[in-house]
C-alpha cells in the first residue's frame, strides 16, 4: 500500500507547477518515509559499518559522509534530481533497518540504491521495501525503467534484484575502483510493463 502526503504547496518550476510531497510507503511490516535529520546517527552507523560498505564503497571521513545525508534532506518530487531517500523502519517497533530509494537519471529513468543494517539482513526487509520503492516508482512516480548497479561479487544484492524482477543487463569490466582494486559491475535494468506482468 502507497500513501502520498501532500499539503507544502506549489512552486513554480518552468512552466509547470510542482507539488512537493511527504511520501510515506507502508507494507505489511514495514514504514518507509523520507530521511530527516534524526537519522543522522543510523545514516552514519550505516555507511560506516565495513560488512555494510563492503560492495560499496571505500571507508569515508565522517565530513563526506554527513555531506551525502545533507545532500538527501532537501526536499523531494517525482522529476527531483536528487536522491529520494527513504528510511525503512519496523512498523511494530519504529526500529531503524535501512535506507532505500532512487535517483533519477531521465525524467522517466531512475537507479535504485538500497542499504540495511546487518541485523536486518537476511529477514525480507530489502525486497518487501524495494517492491514498495518499485510499486511507487511505476505506478506513481512517473518511472518507466528502473536500474540497478552493483559490484560484482554482490551476490546478496543481486539476488534481492533479481527475486525483485529485476534482469541483468550486462556486466562492465573493471569499472569501478574499491578496496584498491578494479572490479566489474553488474547492471541491472526493470521496465514497467515486465513489473506489472510479474505481480
Amino acid at each position: 500500500m502507497t500513501i502520498i502526503i501532500s499539503d507544502s504547496g506549489f512552486k513554480p518550476k518552468k512552466k509547470q507547477q510542482e507539488i512537493f510531497t511527504v511520501l510515506m510507503l507502508f507494507t505489511s511490516r514495514l514504514t518507509c518515509s523520507p530521511i530527516t535529520e534524526e537519522a543522522w546517527p543510523f545514516f552514519l552507523a550505516l555507511q560506516q559499518h565495513p560488512d555494510v560498505m563492503r560492495y560499496v564503497a571505500d571507508a569515508r571521513s565522517e565530513q563526506e559522509i554527513r555531506e551525502a545525508f545533507d545532500a538527501r534532506l532537501a526536499p523531494w518530487s517525482p522529476g527531483s534530481r536528487h536522491w529520494l531517500c527513504l528510511l525503512v523502519r519496523d512498523t511494530a517497533t519504529n526500529e531503524p533497518l535501512g535506507v532505500t530509494g532512487y535517483i533519477h537519471h531521465e525524467d522517466d529513468c531512475a537507479e535504485v540504491g538500497f542499504l540495511f543494517a546487518p541485523a536486518a539482513q537476511g529477514k525480507g526487509y530489502g525486497q518487501e521495501s524495494l517492491k514498495a520503492l518499485c510499486d511507487f516508482a511505476f505506478n506513481e512516480g512517473g518511472i518507466r525503467k528502473l536500474t540497478a548497479t552493483v559490484t560484482a561479487g554482490n551476490g546478496a544484492s543481486r539476488h534481492l534484484l533479481e527475486k525483485t524482477g529485476f534482469i541483468l543487463e550486462g556486466e562492465l569490466r573493471e569499472a569501478y575502483w574499491l578496496a584498491g582494486s578494479w572490479h566489474n559491475d553488474w547492471l541491472f535494468g526493470l521496465l514497467r510493463h515486465e513489473y506489472d506482468e510479474k505481480r
